[in-house]
């Protein structure tokens, strides 16, 4: 049985599946297809032809447009057909032809995705990828499966992301990039293959982060990349240098975790 709240508006020529869930002022136009186990929370619009199906929970106030596909299948030769989930925040935007998956099995099963995010057309998120909020995806951007993308990434129109990298918070990806090692905190990624070319100033300034702070950065980031050791030593080595510098301390925190992937550097090889 569906559950549609009454202020809704489904269009007649629009298909909700049974046992969906429609929140109050939600909008449906004409050609859409809501699948049966997806939860739309209130003030979600889908515009013609917008397709939101799986597993999937949707927050308040997204809208998607048309041809945007939300919730199917992970495209993964691993996945053994488990149902697996999708977990959009609030107030989310998914412009034309975007394709959100699923999670898979092996990978977690689920897909989650915070608020504030802007998806701009034709842009892929993959199955078992974590994104933030306040990211926005330009045109054509493609993040492979198990991807992480923390709050108030920007990622240049057509850059692609190697699955099981991590962008810190705050990083820039320049347009048509290659993404194949995790980006710093901050940091400024451009070319094919992806290379570091200095921190995200502009949107640390945007940000209201201090000039000062901005300094200390900029210092830390030659001592972990221009040092002699490697790029985890050298990290290491100045932490308690730092200590009382958040942004700082959010960079060696990155590099010191763990990961799949090597680190990207300004140099053509990673010292690791």
């Amino acid at each position: 049985m569906k559950m549609i709240a009454a202020s809704a508006r489904v269009h007649p020529l629009a298909v909700v599946e049974d046992g969906a869930v429609i929140g109050e002022n939600v909008v449906v136009g004409p050609f859409c297809y809501v699948g049966p186990k997806v939860v739309l929370h209130d003030d979600v619009e889908l515009l013609q032809h917008a397709v939101v199906t799986g597993r999937t929970v949707i927050g308040r106030g997204c809208r998607f447009f048309p041809n945007s596909v939300v919730g199917g299948d992970p495209q993964s030769l691993h996945h053994d057909g488990a149902e697996t989930t999708l977990t959009v925040g609030e107030k989310c935007t998914f412009r034309e032809g975007v394709t959100v998956n699923t999670g898979t099995t092996d990978g977690g099963g689920k897909t989650v995705i915070g608020n504030n995010n802007l998806f701009l057309a034709n842009s892929h998120v993959a199955h078992d990828c974590i994104l933030g909020d306040h990211i926005v995806m330009s045109n054509n951007v493609l993040l492979a499966g198990h991807v992480i993308v923390e709050d108030r990434v920007i990622l240049g129109g057509g850059s692609a992301v190697h699955q099981f990298t991590r962008i810190g918070r705050q990083a820039f990806i320049g347009g048509l990039s290659a993404v194949s090692y995790d980006v710093i905190p901050y940091g400024m990624l451009n070319g094919n293959p992806g290379l570091l070319s200095g921190l995200n100033v502009v949107g640390m300034s945007r940000a209201g982060i201090e000039k000062a702070t901005i300094h200390e950065v900029r210092r830390a980031y030659k001592q972990i990349f221009e040092g002699e050791g490697s790029i985890r030593a050298n990290a290491a080595a100045i932490r308690d240098d730092y200590a009382g510098s958040a942004p700082v301390m959010q960079i060696l925190d990155f590099i010191a975790a763990e990961s799949d992937r090597a680190l990207s550097s300004p140099h053509r090889g990673s010292k690791g």
